[in-house]
This record gives structure tokens, C-alpha cells and sequence, in this order.
């Protein structure tokens, strides 16, 4: 078991990378292509659109193949493209092969979670979850720095390259240490997407999106918060970054055993709360050089304490299509990532500073517990509803 979640490790460190460097190296990508570095944003995003038209349909269409080869056939695809990327020499070749290497992203995080979790000894599903998203939080630690210099240094293209390196190994890796598994679900696709008539998925899809943008609207306007509220050079963002990695993995960590100790929707409404506060504090903490970089590893850790327990929410939400149902999921991360970027920089664009953007991230966060916590309630009226029918 071990040795599979270390391939599936690497198919996360992989997609952390290639998801994460890019912001590193926008103004080399925009002025090798000759645009500007606003359009070269758009990159971002259709990475992200990628994921969440992804997720789903590459779940759905491989749903009859057996697991391990379906994980394989993602990574293959994923490698591809990636590397195409650093070929790419426009801005319409760049964004077509932005879009065709997100398309993967979810699936396998989908796939992989709900694989990971059947790969576990009971009890120990969280853990085996948290241990495949290791490879995203570590990719923030070791790959986007790494992968930021060697693009800043030589080639933004190299950056992508070492992704497909990466993509290489996790291919190797899943051949030889993944075991033969069942096909990913043994229903029929309109059978599967019978998931979709739960209010209860769309909630869980709902505070994903909005709970996790609460860590996003901080994250996206992190580089402006070290140097232009706190004052540091430039230099430190690069190890502010890092910083907030660290914290992100053991923040993954420590949200496996949470959803060990107590249940996993319950996990979450409490990290939820925390990282609402955290953010809240981090407002008015950020003009000090120091606190701001303890807050940045804090609140790091506190965001990826969601990580694990909120895909087994997913997962116990979505019983019989639990890989479409967690791959969904994947896509609320994303949409949280564009939502939460998006409404953080509106106050910053009315001029409220960019610790607003601190706040926003609070507020939704906030908004995240008060969703888990409706979720709780209507679990415990279906409970009751039940008991009822059969008393």
C-alpha cells in the first residue's frame, strides 16, 4: 500500500507543480510570447476551466476501466501536454495546451482519492488520503521553487519540462506499484451521474467552493501583502512561499487525524473556523515583518487541515459513484481558487488595501461553517426522517 500512495504522491507533486509555478514565471512567459503579463494570466485560468470540465467528464467516460489503468492513462495525458507547453511558442498554442493539461488534474485527484482511501486499512482512510495530497503540499515546498528558478534563470519552458519529468516517473511508478484494481465503477454512466439529483453533493460541492476560496483570496495576494503592507523585499516572497508550504503539509497531516478522531464533515466546520479567524487576525497582524511570516506558515497550515477530511465528505456523500462524486470535488477546489481570487481583489481594486483580501477570505470561510454546519443538520433530519419510516 505504501508504495502505491507514494506513486500516487507523485502524481500530486506533479500537478502541484504545473499548477502553482506558473505564477512565478508569468513575466518571463509574457515577455517571451510578446504580450502582457495580465494576458498572460489567462493561462491560469484556463488551467483552471480545464480542471472543472475535466474532473467529471474524464471520470464518467473511464468509469468501466479498471482504476490503476485509468490513473495511468490520466498521467499519460497529463505528461503529454505538459510538455507541450513548453514548446509552445504563442499565445493561442500556450492557452490550448494550458486547457488539455488541467483536463486530467481532477480525475486523478478524484480517482486517486477514493482508490487511496479503498487501499486503507480501515480506520485509516483520511490518512491514506492525506498522504497522496503530500505530493501537492511538497510541490510547494521543493517544485515551484525550483521550478520558479530554473524559469527565471534559463527558460520559462524548463519548467514544464521538469513536469513532465515528474509526470515520467509517477507513469513508471503506477506500472510497477500500483495494484490490478477493480473498473472504477460498476454502474452505468447515467447511472453514476444519478448522484447528481442529491442536495446534499451540491451543498458539499458548494462549501468546497466557497469554504476553500477563503484560503485562496489570501493566497492569490500574498506576493503584495509580504512587500507592500510588511514592507519586505521582494526576495522574501519566494521564501514566504515556502513557508506557507510547510504549513500546508502539515496542515494535510493533521486534518487526516482530525478525521480520524471525530467525523469528517465535523473536521471540517472546525478548520473552517479556524482558518476564518486566522485570516481575520492575519488583517491586522500583516504590517509586522515578523508576524506576517508566522501567519503565513499558520494560516497555511490551517487551510490544508480541510484537505483530507473534505474529500471524505465527498466521499461518504457520494456512496456507489464515489469517484465522480470526489472528482467534482476537484472542481469546486478550483472554482474556489477563481471565486476566491476574484472577490478579494474587488475591494483591493476600490482601494481598501490588500488586507482586505484577508478579510474576504474570513467571510468566507465563515460562510464555509455555517454550509458544513447546514450539511450536519441535514443529515440528522434524514437520520430522523428514516427512523421514523422504519419505527
Amino acid at each position: 500500500m505504501k508504495k502505491a500512495l507514494i506513486a500516487l504522491a507523485a502524481g500530486g507533486f506533479g500537478i502541484g507543480m504545473t499548477e502553482f509555478v506558473i505564477m512565478g514565471i508569468l513575466p518571463e512567459i509574457a515577455t517571451s510570447l510578446d504580450i502582457t503579463i495580465p494576458e498572460a494570466g489567462h493561462f491560469i485560468s484556463a488551467y483552471a476551466i480545464g480542471v472543472v470540465v475535466g474532473a467529471p467528464l474524464l471520470t464518467a467516460l473511464g468509469s468501466k476501466w479498471p482504476a490503476h489503468k485509468m490513473l495511468m492513462g490520466l498521467m499519460v495525458w497529463f505528461t503529454v501536454f505538459n510538455s507541450l507547453s513548453g514548446f509552445a511558442n504563442s499565445y493561442w498554442s500556450l492557452m490550448l495546451f494550458r486547457f488539455l493539461s488541467g483536463l486530467p488534474h481532477g480525475a486523478f485527484f478524484g480517482i486517486g482519492a477514493v482508490v487511496a482511501s479503498r487501499l486503507a486499512k480501515p480506520g485509516k482512510e483520511a490518512q491514506a488520503i492525506a498522504a497522496m495530497f503530500s505530493g501537492l503540499t511538497l510541490a510547494n515546498i521543493l517544485g515551484v521553487p525550483f521550478g520558479t528558478y530554473l524559469g527565471q534563470e534559463f527558460h520559462w519552458s524548463i519548467a514544464f519540462f521538469v513536469v513532465g519529468i515528474v509526470g515520467i516517473i509517477t507513469i513508471t511508478s503506477l506500472r510497477f506499484w500500483m495494484p490490478a484494481l477493480a473498473q472504477s465503477s460498476h454502474q452505468s454512466m447515467s447511472e453514476d451521474f444519478q448522484i447528481l439529483k442529491k442536495a446534499e453533493l451540491w451543498m458539499v460541492v458548494l462549501l468546497t467552493t466557497i469554504g476553500t476560496g477563503g484560503f485562496f483570496a489570501w493566497y492569490s495576494y500574498i506576493a503584495p501583502l509580504i512587500t507592500e503592507v510588511a514592507g519586505h523585499d521582494p526576495g522574501v516572497v519566494s521564501y514566504a512561499m515556502i513557508l506557507a508550504g510547510c504549513g500546508m503539509f502539515v496542515g494535510n497531516l493533521l486534518g487526516a487525524k482530525l478525521a480520524q478522531w471525530m467525523q469528517p464533515i465535523y473536521a471540517v466546520t472546525l478548520s473552517l473556523g479556524v482558518m476564518s479567524l486566522l485570516l481575520l487576525a492575519n488583517a491586522f497582524l500583516a504590517h509586522d515583518q515578523v508576524a506576517v511570516l508566522v501567519m503565513t506558515f499558520v494560516i497555511g497550515l490551517g487551510a490544508f487541515c480541510v484537505a483530507a477530511p473534505i474529500q471524505m465528505a465527498m466521499i461518504n456523500t457520494a456512496k456507489g459513484s464515489e469517484m465522480l462524486g470526489s472528482s467534482l470535488n476537484q472542481s469546486a477546489f478550483n472554482m474556489g481558487n477563481a471565486s476566491g481570487a476574484y472577490l478579494a481583489g474587488l475591494p483591493i481594486a476600490m482601494g481598501y488595501g490588500f488586507t482586505s483580501a484577508d478579510v474576504v477570505g474570513a467571510l468566507m470561510a465563515f460562510a464555509g461553517v455555517f454550509l458544513a454546519l447546514a450539511i450536519i443538520q441535514m443529515r440528522k433530519t434524514a437520520r430522523r426522517k428514516l427512523a421514523t419510516a422504519l419505527g
